[in-house]
């Protein structure tokens, strides 16, 4: 659930609650300080984060496969004898 869904549920509940109520500063007041303390985590989905995830495991793989390679092209030139 994204911050903004949660907030949302979270006002449409207290809207429920403190409906026609002189408590409705209180929920106005509440939603703010809820979205500074979200905003203040930088929190992202579980969808962004498992893609960015995957996406970060492939380059990993990536990156090891050049290292790799790079290690036999500099074993076959340090292999040679010089001319």
């Amino acid at each position: 659930m994204s911050n903004r869904n949660l907030l949302d549920e979270l006002g449409a509940r207290l809207d429920d609650v403190l409906r026609d109520s002189p408590a409705q500063d209180l929920q106005k007041n509440l939603r703010a300080l809820l979205t500074v303390f979200f905003d203040r985590f930088d929190l992202v989905p579980r969808e962004d984060f498992e893609v960015q995830k995957k996406l970060l495991e492939r380059a990993q793989a990536r990156l090891a496969a050049l290292e790799a390679r790079l290690a036999e092209l500099e074993a076959r030139t340090t292999a040679r004898p010089p001319s």
